[in-house]
Protein backbone atom coordinates (compact mmCIF):
# COMPACT_ATOMS: atom_id res chain seq x y z
CA UNK A 1 0.00 0.00 0.00
CA UNK A 2 1.40 3.40 -0.82
CA UNK A 3 1.76 6.20 1.73
CA UNK A 4 -1.27 8.14 0.45
CA UNK A 5 -3.52 5.09 0.75
CA UNK A 6 -2.25 4.39 4.26
CA UNK A 7 -2.82 8.00 5.31
CA UNK A 8 -6.33 7.98 3.80
CA UNK A 9 -7.21 4.72 5.57
CA UNK A 10 -5.91 6.09 8.87
CA UNK A 11 -7.94 9.28 8.44
CA UNK A 12 -11.12 7.33 7.69
CA UNK A 13 -10.70 5.28 10.85
CA UNK A 14 -10.04 8.40 12.91
CA UNK A 15 -13.13 10.34 11.74
CA UNK A 16 -15.72 8.70 14.02
CA UNK A 17 -13.54 9.25 17.08
CA UNK A 18 -12.84 12.85 16.12
CA UNK A 19 -16.54 13.49 15.55
CA UNK A 20 -17.35 12.19 19.05
CA UNK A 21 -14.74 14.45 20.65
CA UNK A 22 -16.62 17.49 19.35
CA UNK A 23 -19.71 16.49 21.35
CA UNK A 24 -18.23 15.46 24.66
CA UNK A 25 -21.21 16.84 26.54
CA UNK A 26 -23.57 14.56 24.65
CA UNK A 27 -23.72 10.90 23.88
CA UNK A 28 -23.29 7.73 25.84
CA UNK A 29 -22.13 8.05 29.42
CA UNK A 30 -18.61 6.94 30.16
CA UNK A 31 -17.93 4.46 32.94
CA UNK A 32 -15.77 7.03 34.76
CA UNK A 33 -18.47 9.72 34.80
CA UNK A 34 -19.06 11.25 38.21
CA UNK A 35 -22.50 11.20 39.83
CA UNK A 36 -22.85 14.89 38.93
CA UNK A 37 -22.03 14.21 35.27
CA UNK A 38 -24.56 11.37 35.14
CA UNK A 39 -27.19 13.67 36.65
CA UNK A 40 -26.34 16.50 34.22
CA UNK A 41 -26.62 14.07 31.28
CA UNK A 42 -29.99 12.79 32.52
CA UNK A 43 -31.32 16.33 33.01
CA UNK A 44 -30.09 17.38 29.58
CA UNK A 45 -31.58 14.33 27.88
CA UNK A 46 -34.94 14.79 29.66
CA UNK A 47 -35.02 18.51 28.78
CA UNK A 48 -34.34 17.90 25.09
CA UNK A 49 -36.87 15.07 24.94
CA UNK A 50 -39.55 17.18 26.63
CA UNK A 51 -38.82 20.19 24.41
CA UNK A 52 -39.85 18.13 21.37
CA UNK A 53 -43.40 19.49 21.55
CA UNK A 54 -46.16 19.20 18.98
CA UNK A 55 -46.20 22.64 17.37
CA UNK A 56 -49.59 24.31 17.11
CA UNK A 57 -48.74 27.09 14.68
CA UNK A 58 -49.42 29.65 17.42
CA UNK A 59 -46.00 31.15 18.17
CA UNK A 60 -47.02 32.36 21.62
CA UNK A 61 -48.34 28.99 22.78
CA UNK A 62 -45.48 27.07 21.16
CA UNK A 63 -42.97 29.36 22.87
CA UNK A 64 -44.63 28.82 26.26
CA UNK A 65 -44.93 25.07 25.78
CA UNK A 66 -41.30 24.71 24.72
CA UNK A 67 -39.90 27.01 27.39
CA UNK A 68 -41.46 25.10 30.28
CA UNK A 69 -39.23 22.03 29.81
CA UNK A 70 -36.29 24.29 28.97
CA UNK A 71 -36.69 26.12 32.29
CA UNK A 72 -37.28 22.83 34.10
CA UNK A 73 -33.97 21.62 32.66
CA UNK A 74 -32.27 24.68 34.15
CA UNK A 75 -33.85 23.89 37.52
CA UNK A 76 -32.75 20.26 37.31
CA UNK A 77 -29.18 21.28 36.47
CA UNK A 78 -29.13 23.86 39.26
CA UNK A 79 -30.22 21.14 41.68
CA UNK A 80 -27.25 19.04 40.55
CA UNK A 81 -24.99 21.92 41.58
CA UNK A 82 -26.72 22.12 44.96
CA UNK A 83 -26.22 18.38 45.50
CA UNK A 84 -22.66 18.12 44.23
CA UNK A 85 -21.13 21.59 43.91
CA UNK A 86 -19.05 23.35 46.51
CA UNK A 87 -18.34 26.82 45.09
CA UNK A 88 -20.40 29.39 47.03
CA UNK A 89 -20.86 31.62 43.98
CA UNK A 90 -22.19 28.75 41.83
CA UNK A 91 -24.43 27.48 44.63
CA UNK A 92 -25.92 30.98 45.09
CA UNK A 93 -26.41 31.31 41.35
CA UNK A 94 -28.08 27.89 41.23
CA UNK A 95 -30.49 28.96 43.97
CA UNK A 96 -31.30 32.19 42.13
CA UNK A 97 -31.85 30.27 38.89
CA UNK A 98 -34.25 27.90 40.61
CA UNK A 99 -36.32 30.80 42.01
CA UNK A 100 -36.41 32.67 38.69
CA UNK A 101 -37.16 29.63 36.55
CA UNK A 102 -39.93 28.41 38.87
CA UNK A 103 -41.59 31.84 38.66
CA UNK A 104 -41.34 31.83 34.87
CA UNK A 105 -42.74 28.30 34.62
CA UNK A 106 -45.72 29.46 36.72
CA UNK A 107 -46.22 32.40 34.35
CA UNK A 108 -45.93 30.19 31.24
CA UNK A 109 -48.41 27.65 32.60
CA UNK A 110 -50.88 30.41 33.48
CA UNK A 111 -50.58 31.76 29.94
CA UNK A 112 -51.28 28.32 28.46
CA UNK A 113 -54.23 27.83 30.78
CA UNK A 114 -55.89 31.10 29.75
CA UNK A 115 -55.03 31.02 26.06
CA UNK A 116 -57.01 28.75 23.77
CA UNK A 117 -55.11 26.94 21.05
CA UNK A 118 -55.85 28.19 17.55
Amino acid sequence: MNRIAIALAAALFALPAAAQQGHQGHGAPAAQDSAATREFRAANDRMHRDMAIRYSGNADRDFAAGMIPHHQGAIDMANVVLRHGSDPEMRALAQAIIRAQEAEITQLRAFLARTAPR
